[in-house]
């Protein structure tokens, strides 16, 4: 079906309808209510999820079991400062930010400007690294902060949510058309750092928790509802050393698999 509607001119009119944000939140509106939770058994079987690492339902909505919490201790947070760690569980892919700060995704070529919509903050990541992480529907959907910091406020940017599958990655410039929100957080260890949530086909929110304040290492920062979606970090040049089966996986075109709490690196000011 994404192969119909990416590469023909029927599905590419198609298209326009669904990657609309009435139609997502329609959607998200019908996945909010009772008659929803018919989807969940379905959904489950087909993408092979196992529902005992999570906190027991009902699940009185289909978003209430995509939304489903992990169980504590399913998802442990490596605890010391200078390790940087995986935000949530996702596909990773690591970049360098080059002096024209461009991005290559798949066949798609990203500037750092054009994701942020704010120019000088895009400068302060040159010559940094840009870490991707493609969250599939099997994978859980909410996200924590990689280390403590005080975050500034969320900055929404309004536009159409496609999805995140190579098949649209390898067509259209999906990360800088989608519907997205970033924060500025500075970091306790690892400088200034920006994360971008990237909402994709049927998602009907990004819903984060919190506006400016405080915030602790492995604390919820918030979660997607229903639909594939991005998280991208943006780290300054020289402020951590991503592990090396990372970077040669990503060299080699493939994503790694990671789990929220992870390490993927070290401060640099201790490698």
């Amino acid at each position: 079906m994404l192969h119909f509607l990416y590469t023909s001119v029927p599905g590419r009119i198609l298209l326009k309808f669904l990657a609309s944000r009435p139609v997502s939140n329609i959607c998200g509106a019908f996945l909010d209510t009772r008659l929803s939770a018919g989807l969940i058994p379905g959904f489950v079987r087909r993408n092979h999820i196992d529902l005992s690492e999570y906190t027991a339902g009902p699940y009185k909505s289909f978003n209430a079991l995509f939304t489903r919490q992990i169980r504590k201790g399913r998802r442990p947070i490596d605890s010391h400062p200078d390790h940087l760690i995986s935000p949530c569980d996702g596909l990773l892919s690591v970049y360098q930010i080059t002096d024209r700060m461009v991005l290559p995704v798949k066949q798609s070529h990203y500037t750092i400007d054009a994701l942020l919509q704010n120019k000088k903050l895009a400068q302060k990541y040159q010559d940094g690294n840009c870490l991707v992480f493609r969250l599939c529907v099997d994978h859980y959907h909410r996200y924590c902060y990689l280390d403590d910091c005080n975050k500034g406020k969320n900055t929404f940017i309004p536009g159409k949510l496609h999805t995140v599958r190579p098949v649209a990655l390898e067509i259209l410039p999906v990360f800088t058309e989608n519907c997205r929100e970033y924060t500025v957080m500075e970091t306790a260890n690892f400088g200034t750092v920006t994360q971008i949530e990237v909402g994709a086909m049927l998602v009907g929110k990004i819903k984060n928790h919190h506006q400016s304040r405080r915030c602790l290492r492995g604390e919820e920062k918030g979660m997607f509802l229903y639909g594939g979606s991005t998280i991208i970090v943006l780290l300054e040049k020289d402020k951590a050393k991503i592990d090396a089966c990372f970077l040669k996986a990503s060299a080699r075109g493939l994503e790694s698999p990671v789990k929220m709490g992870e390490k993927l690196g070290t401060a640099t000011k201790n490698c």
